[in-house]
């Protein structure tokens, strides 16, 4: 299948990056590259992009799209918590700009194989990766009861976690699961028929918390804002965009901290702890796509963007 991802909330993020023709860009979920191949357009010959993603078929993807700009353009295939070691070993200290697209690509989804979708009966796969060996299947099948409880209640915020879980465990006792369509069918058997009516596909909340669990997905980007602002150079900026609330919070949390990383007890007359700002936040609220990018993607309706500026001093 061609790779194939609706850029989302393409043209807030290139006007948010404040782009400098001759400056150097990181985007870090190349995807499609989508986000990618807009900066570039406003790069000069100097200018300088470097791609990062850990799906092959994306490097593939991009590398093809990207083709046009040359040696303007560095695709590594890696996850974007390793950016900090990726610009140090292409000689590069600082950037004017990264871009993150979170969660799963179109791609992703779309090719039933991949095993991220619960639409499609395929292997119960949803590595972001395919280096990894440790599949979704192993996950659901090995995972304690408790511990499945605990992904799905924490990553899929589904109120039928506990019996979700318990479904799964007594499914698997019987015969290992091994699909997306085997798995979809056991969750809908434990969550409530009247819910069913009203909440949207009953699988979407497990799928969503077994990716994320399997990937790393929220550990990654907890563990990565930090340093990805310290990339920036003076009045870089760094552009995440995100797609539901547990990215949202993780993002919003790092951005106020590092507009704001003083511990000092409130009714301190001055600061004593030495911590100083990094920059501030653009974005006071979420930029949300507009009804016309909804309408025509309606995957873009739960993405938001959030927006931080560095400064030095």
């Amino acid at each position: 299948m061609e790779f194939h991802h609706v850029t989302v909330l393409r043209d807030a993020v290139i006007e948010n990056l404040l782009i400098r023709p001759e400056g150097i860009y990181a985007d870090g979920t190349l995807g499609g590259g989508g986000h990618s191949e807009a900066i570039l357009a406003h790069l000069s010959s100097t200018g300088r992009l470097i791609g990062i993603d850990r799906d092959q078929a994306a490097i593939e993807a991009a590398g093809e799209r990207l083709k046009p700009y040359g040696d303007r353009v560095t695709i590594v295939r890696g996850n974007y918590s390793e950016m900090p070691e990726i610009l140090r070993a292409l000689s590069i200290s600082r950037v004017d700009g990264i871009v993150l697209d979170l969660g799963v690509s179109s791609y992703q989804l779309d090719t039933a194989e991949r095993g991220f979708s619960y639409m499609a009966d395929a292997p119960l796969d949803m590595r972001m990766d395919q280096r990894e060996t440790r599949t979704a299947a192993d996950l659901v099948n090995e995972a304690s009861e408790a511990e499945l409880y605990r992904i799905i209640r924490d990553y899929g915020e589904d109120r039928f976690a506990k019996n979700i879980a318990k479904h799964i465990v007594q499914e698997r006792s019987r015969k290992k699961i091994e699909t997306t369509g085997e798995l979809a069918s056991i969750i809908k058997a434990a969550i409530p028929m009247k819910v069913q009516k009203t909440g949207g596909h009953p699988a979407k909340r497990t799928f969503q918390a077994l990716r994320i669990e399997l990937n790393g997905e929220l550990t990654a980007l907890s563990d990565s804002l930090d340093a990805m602002i310290d990339l920036l150079s003076d009045g870089g900026r760094l552009c995440v965009i995100t797609f539901h609330s547990l990215e949202d919070r993780i993002v919003k949390a790092a951005f106020r901290r590092n507009e704001n990383p003083c511990t000092c007890p409130p009714d301190f007359p001055v600061c004593v702890c030495g911590k100083k700002s990094k920059g501030r936040v653009i974005t006071r609220k979420p930029i949300l796509p507009s009804e016309e990018e909804m309408e025509a993607n309606p995957r873009s309706k739960s993405a938001k963007l959030r927006v931080f500026e560095k400064h030095f001093g």
